[in-house]
């Protein structure tokens, strides 16, 4: 499950984002980009793609049961690179 208010749709979308692309990306297997603490909170990267061949970034931290995307938004071409390189082709 997801955690979504006006707060991060808002956010999301002032990358262009949709809250369903977002959750496509972390039910599509993607690869792990590590891990962040931000002002004590844990955050996760993640690089995938959306049902529609669009390749995000997206950061999630756990608010008890529920999954916060926190931010998402298309990669700088280093980010990539590393996704063709770990994954070693498209999906």
């Amino acid at each position: 499950m997801f955690d979504w208010d006006e707060e991060n749709i808002g956010h999301i979308s002032s990358h262009n984002v949709t809250p369903q692309e977002a959750e496509q990306v972390l039910r599509n297997n993607p690869a792990d980009g590590g891990a962040q603490n931000v002002d004590g909170e844990e955050r996760y990267v993640d690089v995938g793609w959306t049902d529609a061949m669009r390749l995000l970034v997206v950061i999630t931290t756990a608010r008890g049961d529920l999954t916060r995307v926190v931010t998402a938004y298309d990669p700088s071409q280093a980010v990539r690179e590393f996704y063709l390189r770990t994954r070693g082709r498209l999906p």
